[in-house]
């Protein structure tokens, strides 16, 4: 398998776990999301923009953008049907800002 190529994200997320309250913390399951697919949905669902142009800032091709904005939906879609937290965190990412709003 080749290596990941860097991934470049603005800023890092204000907050790195988000969990139901509903389900006690120690029967809580939970899902991963690298920062890099954090950015990605940032980019494409919070500011609307196209998956080239999103793609050209975060410095990976199209096809790329849209496989990790796909693994980005299906593990909050996971998250938000089957009661899981999400924790954000990992991925090949460098870092050109600051922190999400």
């Amino acid at each position: 398998m080749r290596p990941k190529k860097t991934r470049w994200v603005k800023c890092l997320p204000g907050e790195r776990c988000f969990r139901p309250k509903c389900k006690p913390s120690h029967k809580l399951e939970g899902v991963i999301l690298n920062i890099d697919e954090f950015e990605a949905m940032r980019l494409s669902c919070l500011l609307g923009m196209k998956q080239e142009d999103a793609a050209k800032r975060m410095k990976v091709s199209r096809p790329t953008f849209s496989r990790i904005i796909a693994s980005a939906c299906r593990k909050v879609a996971d998250a938000l049907v089957n009661i899981k937290a999400i924790r954000i965190e990992g991925g090949c990412c460098k870092i050109t800002g600051g922190r999400a709003r």
